[in-house]
């Protein structure tokens, strides 16, 4: 069986002289699962809010992801140099280069300024949003793997991918990679479609354990921790099949990489956050405060 050949272009369509990516569909579908659900949760009393303060917590955590992504992974995957000769680079999100742990960090912002404005406890926030951050997650890998980055170490298993992006010392066209794999001369090309591997960890598994976790009122603390557990579980082991950025390599023993020191911390503060939770209070859904009833119109005199 041949692997496959990565052959998707990054290019949904375009609008006369712009191109809409499908990186960007994906954080945008993202963030509309999100909404909805998130909004659907509100309407059962998971976040005693109004649908105005539910907006403006979903409008917050938005650029909390965005700008906290995007800073972070500019800071700490790429070289300084961008911040004398390309500025403009930081605004560039199609192109890919987006970290999870800065858009986390630009949430935990947001959703500490909403809570005090609000005057709800921080954790009963982020619990709140915690369950809704994989939609998102998962299909932002699902872009990392449209565009062709990211990718995983050489594999012989069944499933691996040839990733043209990661042949460029060939210097070959697509369209002649595309030949040379047709004939089987890319054979030994073939890499662990690590993207796919997050997608489903990060994405399906942390979504559907933490939704479910989350259906029974559980104690303050108790559903952020599981999912900085799992995530940092997760992605740490990943990591052993991904190729690390290539400014950056191996940072220790020749198989510590970046993404497994910052999630690290993750998997230290979810044990801390589960164990905190233990002697938490609960936060019982209260449908009538998300959903209080509307005032009668006054009639005209």
């Amino acid at each position: 069986m041949s692997p496959y050949f990565h052959d998707i272009d990054p290019i949904a369509f375009s609008l006369g002289p712009v191109a809409v990516h499908w990186y960007g569909i994906m954080y945008l579908l993202g963030f509309a699962g999100a909404w909805f659900l998130g909004d659907h949760r509100r309407r059962q009393g998971r976040l005693p809010v109004s649908y105005e303060a539910f907006s403006d917590l979903a409008f917050y955590v938005m650029l909390g992801v965005i700008l906290g992504g995007r800073i972070w992974y500019m800071l700490s995957y790429v070289s300084l140099d961008w911040i004398v000769h390309d500025p403009l680079a930081i605004f560039r999100v199609w192109d890919g280069g987006m970290s999870f742990h800065g858009g986390l960090l630009g949430v935990l912002l947001a959703g500490w300024i909403w809570s005090r404005r609000n005057r709800i406890h921080f954790f009963d926030t982020i619990d709140f949003v915690a369950p809704l951050v994989p939609i998102g997650l998962g299909l932002g890998r699902l872009g990392n793997f449209i565009n062709g980055e990211l990718w995983g170490k050489l594999t012989t298993e069944p499933w691996g991918v040839i990733f043209p992006n990661s042949l460029e010392n060939l210097n070959k066209t697509r369209e002649e990679l595309h030949r040379m794999y047709l004939a089987g001369q890319l054979n030994g090309e073939a890499r662990h479609p690590s993207q796919l591997y997050e997608f489903a960890l990060e994405g399906v598994v942390m979504f559907a354990a933490l939704y479910v976790f989350s259906m029974k009122p559980r104690p303050r603390y108790a559903v952020s921790g599981l999912f900085a557990l799992m995530y940092g579980v997760f992605r740490f082991a990943v990591e052993f099949v991904r190729i690390p950025d290539a400014q950056l390599g191996y940072l220790a023993f020749g198989w510590l990489t970046m993404g497994q020191i910052q999630s690290l911390p993750l998997i230290v503060i979810g044990l801390v956050l589960l164990w905190l939770s233990r002697r938490a209070p609960t936060l019982r859904p209260d449908a009538a405060a998300a959903n209080p009833p509307a005032e009668p119109k006054k009639e005209a005199a």
